[in-house]
Order: C-alpha cells, then sequence, then structure tokens
C-alpha cells in the first residue's frame, strides 16, 4: 500500500462532481478520486478543522470509533472497478479486535481526516489511474475549464435558495442571453 495525503479538491466539470487530489507521499503520482458536492465539502471541512455546532454524519462515526474504545488504523482505497473506487476503514476496537469496514473512498477520507488517520492506496490502484506530476497542469485546466451558463446556473439555484429572488431573476435573464 501507498501512503497519500490529500493535496487539493478541485471542481470538475465534465461529471458536475469534485476531484480529490490525493498525492503519494514519497513521490511524484497523483490519483484524482471524484466525489459529490457533499462529501466534497466534508472533506474541505476536516482540511480547514472546522468544527460544527452539532456532529455531521463524519463526526458521528468518528464518536462511534471512540464510543468503543476504537481507533482508525488507515483507511485503505483497495480496488478500481469499471471506474469506480472502493475503499475501506481499517479500525482495532478494544473489546471487538481488528475490523476492515467497506466505505465509499469520499466518506473513508473525510473520517481519516477527522481522525488524523493514515490514507493509503493499492499499487494496482496507483498504477491505474496516476496522474504524473508533469500531467497534472492539464488535468487542472480541464477540471477548471468551464462554460459560463454551467457557472450561472449554480448561482442562481443559490440566489434561489437564499430567496434573493432579484438576483435570481438578473442571472436568469443572463442565462437567456447566453443561450440564445
Amino acid at each position: 500500500m501507498i501512503p497519500v495525503k490529500v493535496q487539493k479538491i478541485s471542481y470538475y466539470h465534465p461529471n458536475r462532481s469534485y476531484a480529490v487530489i490525493l498525492k503519494e507521499l514519497s513521490g511524484d503520482r497523483r490519483l484524482p478520486v471524484l466525489v459529490g458536492a457533499f462529501e466534497a465539502q466534508a472533506i474541505a471541512m476536516a482540511m480547514e478543522y472546522m468544527e460544527t455546532p452539532r456532529p455531521l454524519t463524519h463526526d458521528l462515526i468518528v464518536n462511534l470509533v471512540k464510543g468503543v474504545d476504537g481507533k482508525l488504523s488507515s483507511v485503505k482505497i483497495t480496488k478500481l472497478e469499471d471506474g469506480v473506487f472502493y475503499s475501506i476503514l481499517d479500525v482495532q476496537i478494544e473489546k471487538l479486535g481488528h475490523r476492515q469496514i467497506d466505505s465509499r473512498p469520499s466518506d473513508a477520507l473525510a473520517v481519516a481526516l477527522r481522525m488524523h488517520a493514515p490514507i493509503m492506496v493499492a499499487e494496482e490502484v496507483m498504477d491505474e489511474a496516476i496522474v504524473w506530476e508533469e500531467d497534472i497542469e492539464n488535468v487542472e485546466e480541464d477540471i477548471q475549464r468551464e462554460p459560463k451558463v454551467d457557472l450561472l446556473e449554480r448561482q442562481l439555484e443559490k440566489a434561489i435558495d437564499k430567496e434573493e429572488y432579484e438576483m435570481a431573476a438578473r442571472i436568469r435573464d443572463k442565462i437567456k442571453k447566453i443561450d440564445n
């Protein structure tokens, strides 16, 4: 297994998702793992050590592991099958012993960051899905390239969510002008 760290999170337009870039600790390889918006937010919050007034789902998992006198030994991304990553939480619980718990990589990463646990990637996964240092700029360009309409649509959703209807109407009008 290869030890990695979360290097950064970038918006990935083609899938309307986010790419969590994992960088190997002793080399130049990077592994992009696509995650949803909520998972990206949970990972970003853990990276920034942000605390919430009440526990979120990943905080609940941390509290459960600690509540049963457990320790998260590591998170392991174990395989890549048909474009889907698989991972496990490697947990040591005092009264139950060693357990490997199936997890989505996005959730595993959010928990690992909260518990300061090592993140590991199977060699075959890294070999299959790596991005080399010299290619990272091309990946970054792809991630950052985003049509203006999509950006405006997201701003429109935010304006509606915040009940800022005048702003939403102006954004809607801009979108109509672009579409025509």
